[in-house]
Parts: structure tokens; C-alpha cells; sequence
């Protein structure tokens, strides 16, 4: 007599990787340490004195967010974290090395950032511990579909109504005891939730209902009804806040998500129909866009009038070379102001580290954004599918709008590059998206529960001669 096991339900799923992913942190945490040493070297001659601190500390904030992950999703991804904390910590020593400048370090200019940028990457990671902790499943945002698309257009609008005007543009919110805060840095990832939510349940009518026109399949007149309302409240914000950048990733993020949910080709010639004629639109109405698309198409015509960051960043680039002048022997005190550490950070890593630098840390944006596309092509429901490109979308595009900026192809936006730049905002809204899609990636990669015993299958056995 003999017995086989024929069942095709396997409880085995993928290894949790977590120490891989301790393994991967430990990099994440020397490589700062060591970055932060050659600035040292560079500007004193001898190791700084805080270089111990900061690598405790960096090391401290990393195991726990380590420890949260394997204990609240322990099948996660497991290079998510080591990314984000190795861009943080990078981050954090290249504005430490700017603050050595006192060009860009004085009082009107709000002193030393590092420090700051510290405790807001504190509050980020702590963000980060809440959402694993308290979230359990992603599919409860669903329920909050309509809640968060009101939540989210509070948040872009009141700028309009409480905020304060900075370089031009009417994007902060001053909080007493807390300081200023970017809501649009936390509208982003709210927005991403109600187009999952929202595309979910309406995916079908606008992928086959439509006309075709000169070969493109065109949405019909009562399916443009979201898209229309989404372009007119980006124009708005871009109008009364003068925001591009938000502009862009709002409507951008929605364009994106609205293709993968009906894999209609139309709506994304649409959606960059609709964007680049409001942007002309804007551009020739309102001066504060056209001074950025002018500063854009002409950077050095402007020197006379003392504004020189855009050709100044365009000469470190230029100076830069392949390997760079090393980091803290640049001249990105050139550049002046808040810019260097916030806008223009990404000119510094170019000119000290070169162009295999920033291509460095290009690739790890390109990394952490391919981890949130393939957690979305794992995922096993509709919504978690949606909500991960979402996120993944929203970090994506900001990431070539802020580099493109930069870099001088396109105009600048002043949004502020992910976990590099000093912003509070940022750094705390990009933890809390990391979150998100360590949750969406845990629950995907899962293994399936045991199948329940069946009494039937028990008391039945196959005899053989």
C-alpha cells in the first residue's frame, strides 16, 4: 500500500528576506558614515566630530525601522528600506557639508539646516513605524475613497487661503511651534488613494466606452468629465499658488494611473494635450511662470540682475566632470541661498561627485521605483495594483521633475528631490509612502494559509494490489 500527496495548493511562498535586507541597511548606514567623513577631511583636514553621532544615530533609526518591518511585515520587500535610508543618509551629510559654507549658512538664510533636516527624518521614520504598525491590511484605504479625495483638495487649496509666499510661489502653511509645512507633499499620496479607489470601480466604462478619431480611440464627452475636473484644478492651483511642480504631479499621477487602469493609449495623448496647453496657457498669463520658463530657455541672460543659480548649476554640472572634484572641495556656495540645499541639491552631487555620481543616484531612484512597479505587478487585488503604480508614479515623476529642472530640461519647478533635499515635508511624506508600499509589497508576496483539513479526504484511502 502507498499514498502520494496530489494537492496544488502550496503553503510555501516567497523567503521573507529580511536579513538580506539587515544586510543591505548595514551599507545603507556606512556608506553616509564614510561620505560624511571625506567631507570632513576635505574641509578640516581631520575626521568631524560628530561623524560617531551621526552614525549611531543613522544606524539607530535604520535597525528599528528594520525591526518594525520583520516583525509587522515581515515578507515586505527587502530593498525598499536599505534605498530609502542610504538616500537619507545622503541626504543628510550634503546638507551637512553646505552648511560648512558660510555663503549659504547665514541667519536670514535660516542657519545650519542639518540639524533640522535630522529631527523631520526622525518624525519621518516614525511616520513610517506608524503606518505598518496601525495599518494592517491596505484594502482598508478603499473605504476612505471619496473621504480622501476631499481630504486632498483641502490640503492643495488651503496655500490659497492660510499660506505664505515664498521665492514666488504660495505653497507653504505656517504651523505655530511646528514651523512651515508643504501640504502638497501629503496631498500626493491621499490623491493616489482616491484614484485607486476610484478607477477601480469606473475602469470598464472609461476603457470601452469610446470614439474612434483619426485612428485614436478617444474617450466619449461624459467619461472626460474626471479628467476635465482634475486639469481645471491643477490649472487653479498653478494659478493662485503659482506651484508647477504639484501641478505637474497631480495631474501627471492621475494621466498615469487612468492609463494602467483601462490601457487606453488615447488618454495619455489626451492628458499631455490637456497639460501642455494649460502650461502655455499659464506661461504667457501668469509672470512668475514665465520668469522660470524664461530663466529656462535663457539661463545666463540674467547674471546682470544677480539671478545665477540656473547658470551656476549648469557650471557645476560642466565642472564636475566624470568623477567630480570630491565631496566638501566644490564651489556649490556659488549657487546661494536656501537653493543649494533644497532645489539645487542635485547640482552638488554632480559637481562632487561627477556624473558617475549622480548617475549613482539616479539608479537608486530608478531601483526604488521598479521595486514599487513590480510590488504592484505582485499584487492580488485590483486596488493594491492601482495604489502601488499610484505611489510609484508619484515618486517617479517628481524624481524627473525636480532632475529634469536641474538639469535644464525642462523649466525648474521647485519641487524638492526625495530623501536628498532639505524639506520636512518631503522627507516625512516620502517615509509614509515607503510605508504604504511595504504594506501593498507584504501582503503580495504572503505565502497562502495551510487549506483546511477535510474529514472526507481523511477517511478516504486509495488500496493497490
Amino acid at each position: 500500500m502507498s499514498s502520494s500527496n496530489n494537492t496544488t495548493v502550496s503553503t510555501g511562498g516567497l523567503p521573507s528576506r529580511r536579513n538580506t535586507e539587515l544586510l543591505m541597511l548595514v551599507f545603507a548606514v556606512v556608506i553616509p558614515v564614510f561620505a560624511y567623513a571625506n567631507v570632513g577631511l576635505a574641509k578640516e583636514e581631520s575626521l568631524p566630530a560628530g561623524m560617531l553621532g551621526y552614525g549611531l544615530g543613522l544606524g539607530l533609526l535604520a535597525g528599528i525601522a528594520h525591526l518594525v518591518v520583520r516583525r509587522w511585515a515581515p515578507y515586505a520587500d527587502p530593498l525598499m528600506l536599505p534605498i530609502a535610508t542610504l538616500l537619507n543618509g545622503l541626504g543628510l551629510v550634503l546638507i551637512w557639508r553646505l552648511d560648512q559654507e558660510p555663503k549659504i549658512t547665514t541667519p536670514s538664510l535660516g542657519g545650519a539646516l542639518a540639524p533640522g533636516q535630522l529631527m523631520w527624518s526622525t518624525t519621518g521614520i516614525a511616520l513610517f513605524i506608524g503606518v505598518l504598525v496601525f495599518l494592517k491590511d491596505h484594502r482598508l484605504l478603499q473605504r476612505y475613497t471619496y473621504i480622501s479625495m476631499v481630504v486632498a483638495l483641502l490640503l492643495l487649496l488651503s496655500p490659497i487661503f492660510v499660506g505664505k509666499e515664498v521665492n514666488g510661489a504660495r505653497i507653504w502653511v505656517q504651523i505655530p511651534g511646528v514651523g512651515s509645512l508643504q501640504p502638497g507633499e501629503f496631498a500626493k499620496i491621499i490623491i493616489a488613494v482616491f484614484f485607486a479607489g476610484y478607477l477601480m470601480v469606473k475602469r470598464d466604462a472609461l476603457a470601452l466606452a469610446s470614439r474612434r478619431v483619426m485612428g485614436i480611440y478617444l474617450p466619449r464627452g461624459r467619461d472626460l468629465g474626471p479628467i476635465l475636473v482634475i486639469w481645471a484644478i491643477s490649472l487653479m492651483i498653478l494659478i493662485f499658488e503659482t506651484d508647477l511642480g504639484t501641478s505637474l504631479l497631480f495631474f501627471g499621477i492621475f494621466v498615469v494611473m487612468l492609463y494602467v487602469a483601462t490601457e487606453r493609449t488615447s488618454w495619455i495623448i489626451f492628458g499631455l494635450l490637456l497639460s501642455a496647453s494649460g502650461a502655455v496657457f499659464v506661461a504667457s498669463t501668469n509672470s512668475h511662470v514665465e520668469q522660470r520658463v524664461n530663466n529656462w530657455l535663457n539661463p545666463l541672460d540674467r547674471i546682470d540682475d544677480g539671478v545665477t543659480e540656473t547658470a551656476q548649476a549648469m557650471f557645476s554640472f560642466g565642472s564636475g566632470g566624470l568623477f567630480g572634484s570630491g565631496l566638501g572641495q566644490g564651489y556649490s556656495r556659488l549657487i546661494g541661498g536656501i537653493a543649494a540645499k533644497s532645489d539645487y541639491i542635485l547640482a552638488t552631487v554632480g559637481e562632487e561627485l561627477g556624473l558617475a555620481g549622480l548617475m549613482a543616484i539616479l539608479m537608486l531612484y530608478a531601483l526604488l521605483i521598479e521595486r514599487g512597479m513590480r510590488t504592484a505587478l505582485a499584487a492580488r487585488d485590483p486596488f493594491g495594483k492601482l495604489l502601488a503604480v499610484g505611489l510609484a508614479g508619484v515618486f517617479a515623476i517628481q524624481v524627473f521633475v525636480v532632475a529634469g529642472g536641474v538639469t535644464g530640461l525642462i523649466p525648474l519647478t521647485g519641487m524638492t528631490m526625495p530623501f536628498l533635499a532639505q524639506g520636512g515635508s518631503s522627507v516625512i511624506a516620502n517615509w509614509a509612502l515607503i510605508a504604504l508600499l511595504l504594506r501593498i509589497s507584504d501582503t503580495a508576496r504572503r505565502p497562502a494559509p495551510a487549506p483546511a483539513p477535510s474529514l472526507d479526504a481523511e477517511q478516504t484511502q486509495v488500496v493497490r494490489p
